[in-house]
């Protein structure tokens, strides 16, 4: 499943994550979450997958279909 770059700030901001704070967690380079959300860039697929399952084990959940969105699943862990 891709995700946008909207749904990408979107679940930071349920979660409350800096572009730091994800990079860190996903093991990916701050520019690429900070270049991947600007729309400058797309980032190699292992990226993507990787910020999208962070986000996902952080209680985020990525709704596509007709509306891509993103809701809060469940409470993040400690």
């Amino acid at each position: 499943m891709d995700i946008s770059p909207a749904q990408v700030r979107a679940a930071r901001a349920l979660i409350d994550w800096s572009q730091q704070q994800l990079a860190e967690v996903a093991e990916v380079g701050l520019s690429t979450v900070a270049d991947f959300e600007r729309g400058r860039r797309k980032p190699i697929r292992a990226s993507l997958n990787a910020m999208r399952r962070t986000l996902e084990a952080a209680g985020v959940e990525f709704t596509n279909g007709g509306q891509p969105g993103v809701r809060l699943a469940r409470k993040a862990e400690p």
